[in-house]
């Protein structure tokens, strides 16, 4: 007799094609999660606002202000990894079950091995971007390197700084885009299902290709919080990153079918597509 045995342990993941306005749902359901539970989202969201004001006044203290824009602005390639928690808080929400910020800072236990290598990938991303920022940095100001008190006139007042920020703003939104396009629905589902980290990773890409217009919306609104909490010192992180981790898990229920096939989000369920 011929047994047939499947490739895979757990059926592939499905995804689902959402409208144009999805994005505002989600961000209204992470609203309403930041304020059922502001002690979580505030605190985590200002741990991370302090972390970034210490290793700015760390970049300043060596003598390397030059680094302080690229590693802004790495953060967004590290944010989804920094946000299991607030994901965490919001399925536990969904659940009925009590959060606390304790649990939200141990809520990559559940799946952490798969999490770690996500991690791993997501920082590698931040090297480069770095080790980018850097390489533009010593060829446009090799020959004078801007002193920190004039360390912003010479960037965007120069002769240097304009195509200094083009070249930065192009590798920097090639990386994001990237980053975005692996990460957006594969961090979400590694907390979510005991999945590994490719299958995680092909889920997020496939989401990404069918529904093209509801994330460039969903990207360009990521990106406009993120700077918001960045241009205030970070201080602004304290709300706009727990608003948008709480808003990206719901996006993640909208768009990825559940391991029962029940629909999530809309009352009209799309087609799904596999992986």
């Amino acid at each position: 007799m011929t047994h047939v045995v499947p490739v895979f342990v757990t059926p592939s993941p499905r995804i689902r094609q959402v409208g144009l306005d999805r994005p505002w749902a989600w961000l209204a359901a992470g609203w309403r999660d930041l304020v059922s539970a502001p002690g979580v989202g505030l605190g985590y969201g200002g741990a991370f606002a302090a972390l970034g004001l210490l290793v700015t006044f760390g970049a300043w203290s060596a003598g390397a202000p030059y680094l302080i824009l690229p590693l802004a602005a790495g953060f967004m390639l590290v944010a989804p990894i920094l946000a299991v928690g607030l994901y965490d808080t919001s399925r536990r929400r969904a659940l009925g079950l009590p959060v606390d910020l304790a649990g939200a800072f141990s809520a990559w236990r559940r799946n952490p091995t798969q999490i770690g290598l996500m991690g791993v990938a997501l920082m590698l991303f931040l090297l480069l971007w770095i080790r980018i920022a850097t390489l533009l940095f010593a060829l446009f100001f090799s020959r004078d390197t801007p002193s920190l008190a004039r360390l912003v006139e010479q960037i965007f007042l120069s002769a240097n700084g304009l195509p200094f920020l083009v070249l930065g703003t192009a590798f920097g939104a090639a990386l994001a885009a990237a980053v975005f396009a692996i990460s957006v629905m594969s961090v979400p589902m590694l907390l979510d299902r005991p999945v590994n980290v490719f299958t995680a990773i092909a889920t997020s890409i496939t989401a990404v290709r069918h529904n093209l217009r509801a994330m460039a919306v969903w990207a360009a609104l990521i990106a406009l919080f993120t700077t918001v909490g960045l241009v205030t010192f970070y201080i602004g992180l304290a709300v706009t990153l727990p608003l948008i981790a709480h808003a990206s898990w719901h996006a993640f229920r909208d768009i990825v079918v559940p391991e029962d096939g029940a629909a999530r989000g809309d009352d009209d369920p799309a087609p799904a597509y596999r992986p």
